[in-house]
């Protein structure tokens, strides 16, 4: 058998088994980020994401700055995912030295600038030759044991929520986005999150993850999916890979805090449209996409007419 044979997600199962894991590990492979025991009011994340020339980004459509943000990027997006702050980052650098000095040097810079916004100690790493830019950095946040979220809190009436915008991606925004750190700590310190992902191999593919997680079904309203400028169609905006958004659930009651209505919050696509009306401290909208099921119910979409359908957990995925 071949790996594509096998692909992503079995492969990443099979060579995760066996595996040590003591005590202090809370959560080790399967959510955003690894979480372990710290302090009394405090946990560890840890994440680590590669990104790799012609698989994340090229040289060509690619200026090294917005590489080196990227990469970096992509490491603090699984942070907030979690709840957390960024703290301490670790940068191993494979590249060509037949490579103009000028390419390390943006990379570095790319960095650099996204490491100073949000705080993040930049303290070793590892350089190596190699044919191609490979860009592999380790990074540890923390969290307070009360915000920390994972995937596997959906429940049973949940509503789902995503930040911003989805689909296009490739046209730009996979180099050039924001990680939503501040979106996430602002939403957690008002309001009680029960599962939290971010979106970088498509929202179809992400909250099938959360739903699996969570052994729950969900439905999405077609007419709520918030679809970026960049997108071709709806198909953009559910199986495009990185748009690094948050996607989310929270309880009914919380839902009617979050978007100013009575304690009676009722769920329909109408909702969806509803957005960035909950949390004005923050310029980034939020959308109601849809609720949480029972896991019997499946995982569908609500067309326009009414109509369900079922939803493919598919993505981008490298095999």
């Amino acid at each position: 058998m071949k790996i594509k044979d096998l692909g992503e997600i079995n492969l990443i199962k099979r060579l995760s088994k066996g595996f040590r894991l003591d005590r202090s590990v809370i959560k080790g492979a399967g959510d955003d980020a690894a979480v372990i025991r710290w302090t009394k009011d405090k946990y560890l994340l840890f994440t680590c994401d590669m990104a790799i020339e012609d698989v994340h980004f090229n040289l060509k459509e690619s200026a090294p700055f917005q590489i080196g943000w990227k990469a970096l990027g992509r490491n603090i997006s699984d942070i907030a995912a979690m709840g957390g702050v960024p703290r301490y980052a670790v940068v191993s650098l494979g590249i060509s030295p037949e490579l103009n000095i000028s390419v390390a040097d943006g990379i570095c810079k790319g960095i650099k600038n996204l490491a100073d916004r949000f705080g993040v100690s930049i303290v070793g790493g590892d350089m190596s030759r190699a044919k191609k830019i490979v860009i592999d950095i380790s990074l540890i946040g923390e969290v307070e044991k009360n915000k920390l979220t994972l995937r596997s809190g959906a429940k049973k009436g949940d509503v789902i929520l995503v930040t911003g915008a989805l689909g296009g991606s490739i046209k730009g925004k996979h180099l050039n986005f924001m990680p939503r750190i501040s979106e996430a700590r602002k939403i957690l310190k008002g309001f009680k999150i029960n599962s939290m992902i971010d979106i970088s191999d498509g929202l179809a593919l992400d909250l099938y993850r959360i739903l699996k997680a969570s052994s729950v079904g969900a439905y999405i309203y077609e007419g709520a999916i918030p679809i970026s400028k960049d997108a071709r169609s709806l198909k953009n905006a559910l199986y495009d890979g990185e748009d690094y958004e948050l996607l989310f659930t929270m309880g009914a009651k919380e839902a009617g805090r979050f978007f100013n209505t009575s304690t009676s919050f009722s769920i329909n696509p109408e909702h969806g449209r509803r957005v960035n009306t909950a949390y004005q401290k923050m310029k980034t909208p939020f959308t109601l996409i849809g609720e949480i099921v029972d896991k019997k119910k499946g995982y569908k979409i609500i067309r326009q007419d009414g109509r369900k359908e079922k939803i493919k957990a598919i993505g981008y995925l490298h095999f």
